[in-house]
């Protein structure tokens, strides 16, 4: 398959290892920081869930990024009590926000214990002065789901900020996501893509099928070897 053509993509890295995709995004993010905090004053920055992610995060939390100038946002999470290590939060400060200095108060978590109805309308309202975010970072799923986006599910198609996810295909059924409208909108999309499972999702997406992931526009695909290669 020619990854290159990949539907929307602005950028199409291979890297390799996922070592090498997670030291690579990494100081990506790094970039990203400064820059926008050099032209705003704040970098607003939007975390995914996943195994491909935390390893980026570990990366991370060593890089020279000022963290009290960052504003952290989560690009879904699972309707599990607080603390629950299946949670995307948990896992986002074992790996980098409980070794970073920043401020309590700039981490926005999605209030996902509420049930997702009333977590997504908090989060719309958190949310609703903080857009557009910097930049999102995004993981994809061996279906095509990127955030709680899944195929088929009639939270890809609303045009709220952040949605209420019912019925996912994999345990827990309940989430929150950002909605596709405002993941598109963020300045600055990256995937981090890796392992041959998700080859065949990358695939469907060349073929034109039209899956969540690729819905996302102007995005930076960020894949390790074994997911390019078919």
């Amino acid at each position: 398959m020619n990854i290159n053509n990949l539907p929307h993509a602005q950028l199409v890295l291979v890297y390799e290892d996922l070592d090498q995709l997670s030291s690579a995004v990494a100081r990506r993010i790094a970039e990203a920081a400064q820059l926008a905090i050099a032209a705003r004053g704040v970098f607003r920055l939007a975390l995914a869930g996943g195994e491909t992610p935390r390893h980026c995060y570990e990366k991370l939390r060593h890089l020279g990024i000022d963290w009290q100038r960052v504003q952290i946002y989560f690009g879904d999470e699972r309707c599990l009590p607080n603390g629950d290590p299946q949670r995307n939060d948990s896992m986002a400060q074992k790996a980098l926000l409980d070794h970073v200095v920043i401020p309590a108060g700039n981490i926005h978590f999605i209030p996902a214990e509420q049930g997702a109805y009333q977590a997504a309308n908090r989060y719309a309202a958190v949310l609703a002065n903080s857009a557009p975010l910097d930049l999102v970072l995004l993981g994809m799923g061996e279906d095509g789901h990127t955030a709680s986006l899944f195929p088929n599910n009639p939270a890809v198609e609303s045009a709220a900020s952040v949605v209420a996810v019912f019925n996912a295909p994999k345990p827990p059924a309940e989430r929150v996501s950002l909605g596709l409208n405002t993941l598109n909108e963020a300045r600055q999309k990256i995937f981090l893509v890796a392992g041959a499972a998700k080859r065949e999702a990358l695939e469907q997406m060349l073929l034109g099928i039209n899956l969540p992931a690729a819905r996302i526009t102007s995005a930076e695909w960020h894949l390790d070897s074994a997911a390019a290669t078919s």
